[in-house]
């Protein structure tokens, strides 16, 4: 399964946002202020949605300035969040990728709460 948020714009450039978002902590100020977030280390944190699994994820990769993965650490919800980033202006363009393998009837589940993380998370990246 794959989804994408639309692309948000930011007032970082993209040595900036791409610092912000390997600080795996400053994913909190992104979040919805009712999403459970606790972190689990220095490139690690769990997060709850409502009406899914609490779910952790952590930094699996990084191309300075214009990408940051992350990786889901569990077997049975298997996906990637990737964001890529590119100049805009002054600031930089940014764009969520969910990718995930789950059965048919998983997917029907999760895609609505997911795509709606998604824009939450570009909501939060406007903001910075």
């Amino acid at each position: 399964m794959n989804l994408e948020s639309r692309v948000a714009k930011t007032q970082k450039n993209p040595e900036e946002l791409y610092n912000f978002l390997t600080q795996v902590e400053n994913f909190k100020k992104l979040m919805p202020e009712d999403t459970k977030f606790e972190l689990k280390g220095e490139d690690k944190f769990l997060f709850g949605l409502k009406g899914m699994p609490e779910i952790a994820l952590s930094l699996k990769d990084k191309t300075p300035h214009s990408q940051v993965v992350l990786g889901s650490t569990s077997d049975k919800l298997a996906f990637t969040l990737t964001c890529n980033i590119k100049p805009d202006g002054n600031g930089s363009e940014a764009q969520l990728l969910f990718d995930g393998d789950f059965n048919a009837m998983m997917a029907m589940m999760i895609k609505g709460p997911i795509n709606k993380f998604l824009e939450q998370l570009a909501n939060g990246l406007d903001q910075l």
